[in-house]
Order: C-alpha cells, then structure tokens, then sequence
C-alpha cells in the first residue's frame, strides 16, 4: 500500500479538524461536546466492541511489552535527566523534571497510533495494541505522579490514582472487553450491532478532536525544550523501539512495525493535562502536543517506508 494512502487520509480529518475550529466554524463549546462523545461513548464502544472478538492468546507476548516499555523507559530517564541537570535553574525540581520526562515519552497511542496502525497493518494487530494501550497511560502517569510527589508538600494518592484509572473509559472498555472475550459472553445481534454502529465513527471523530484541540495551543517562548522533547519523542524512542523488537527479541515483521508505529506517535494531550494538574511545564508539553504532531508525519512517512 503506498504511504500516502495511510497518511493522507489521517492527516485529512486531522487538518479538517484544525482548519474548521480556527476559522471559528466550531467553537470550544462545541469541541468540547464532541469530544465527550467520543472518548466517553465512541471509542470505548470501539475498544469493547474489538476487544470482544480479538483472539486474546495470540495477542498476549510479553516479549512485545517488554520491546515497548523498555525503551519508553529509558527515554523517560533521558527526559528526567535533561530537564533535572541541564534545564532552567528553577525548573530542575522532580516535580519539573517528572513531567518534562512524560512529555518525551507518552504516545498518542489511541487518538493517532491505532488509526494509523489499522491503515497500515489491518485490523489483525488490534488485539496487541490493546494489549500496549491497557498499561500505557497507568505506567507513565503513576511514575510521572510518582516522581512529583517528592516535591509536593501533598504527595502522591494511589488510592486517588487506581479509582482514575480504573474508570478511564478507554481502561475501563479494553477491561471489560477482555472479560467478556474471556467469558465468551454473547451480546446478542441487536445489542452488537448497535455498539458497531456506535464505533464506526471513533477514529474520525477522535482525528477531527485532535485537529481542532491544536489549534488551541501555540508553540510558544519554549520552542527549544518542545523540540527535544519532540526529538525524543517521534525520533529516539521509535528506533529503540525498533532495536529491542527486531534485533533483541526477534519479534516478527507485523509485531514490530507495529510497536514502532505506535512509539512514533506524537505526545499525547494528556500528557499536557497531567502538566497543568500538577503545575510543571504546561507551556512546554502544549507547545510539544503541536511540534510533535507535526514532525510525526514525517517520522511515520519514513518508518513506513522503511517497516512496509
């Protein structure tokens, strides 16, 4: 398939978004109402609807975690490290330097990554990118939380945490659907047909979301600190990635292409809302939700030259 037949239709909907909410077309009312509709309902109807029928032995490697999280990791500390000793004097807390970290290293792994990997490899790989998806935000975000509550005079709940992340829809959804494919609960033909008719437009409309959200945010005065994290980001974290899948483990050519793809997704907007709940380089991750969506055209252009 050529490249720009998985790229421009992505790209499509994603400018479409952007293009309709800065000409004032959609306000961030609006926005905001669709945005409810599709991470609260349509992709969750998505990911319990596809998880339900996704064969659930083939799709658990702990090899594939392992070529994914160790390199996440890794990028992470690099992240930590940059900001905590070669940052802004008063930005080298672990508060800061957590939060920087996430911004190198959190993929957009739902909103930009599956409609991505779908156009590229099918819907063969669901299964396994749930798989990445289920502990994606609840590692990053509890070593993020984790890290910053060393610099917090009110620390870290993980009481407060495990309930948020039990009850994040897309958590919540891929859990259920595990259980239900487990149990091989039957849903019924109505009830099925009216949760596929619920996820056909998640994709598209999560796309259309991510477009219209960056024309909410500006690269700003923190354009240099954007753009390592971006480098980071969609240009070291993919060939880690790629080094581990394919000449440490050995995964096949499927397995890794898409684990590559999906550590070269852009950052991801809650990494920018995690920076604003704790109050640490908010202007940055926004400034590198914009760069790093950006620059991720070119960085998915040449892994799936490469990978395909």
């Amino acid at each position: 398939m050529p490249i720009v037949s998985i790229i421009f239709p992505i790209m499509f909907i994603v400018a479409l978004g952007y293009g309709l909410t800065r000409t004032g077309f959609f306000n961030k009312e609006h926005i905001a109402g669709i945005s409810k509709f599709t991470f609260y309902v349509s992709i969750p109807a998505f990911l319990f609807i596809n998880m339900l029928v996704a064969p659930l032995a083939q799709s658990i490697d702990p090899f594939s975690l392992l070529a994914f999280y160790i390199p996440v990791l890794f990028v992470f500390a690099i992240g930590y490290l940059i900001n905590r000793y070669c940052g802004v004097k008063s930005q080298q807390r672990s508060d800061a330097s957590a939060v920087f970290a996430l911004g190198c290293s959190y993929s957009n792994t739902v909103i930009v990554g599956l409609p991505v990997i779908t156009a590229a490899l099918g819907k063969a790989m669901i299964g396994s990118i749930f798989m990445i998806i289920t502990f994606h935000s609840a590692f990053l975000f509890a070593l993020t939380f984790a890290l910053a509550s060393r610099a917090q005079q009110d620390g870290f709940s993980w009481r407060n945490f495990t309930r948020s992340m039990l009850l994040n829809p897309v958590v919540l959804s891929i859990t259920l659907g595990i259980v239900a494919n487990g149990l091989s609960l039957n849903l019924g033909e109505q009830l099925n047909d009216g949760l596929v008719l619920l996820a056909k437009p998640a994709l598209a409309c999560a796309l259309f979301v991510l477009g219209a959200n960056l024309s909410f945010y500006r690269i700003g005065d923190n354009w240099r600190l954007a753009l390592i994290a971006s480098s980071l980001k969609i240009l070291l974290l993919p060939a880690l990635v790629y080094v581990m899948a394919a000449m440490v483990f050995q995964l096949s050519g499927q397995n890794t292409a898409m684990l590559v793809l999906l550590s070269a997704s852009p950052l991801g907007v809650n990494a920018y809302l995690i920076a604003t709940e704790i109050k640490q380089h908010q202007a940055t991750l926004g400034s590198t939700v914009v760069l790093s969506t950006l620059l991720s055209v070119l960085s998915f252009s040449l892994w799936l030259t490469w990978l395909m």
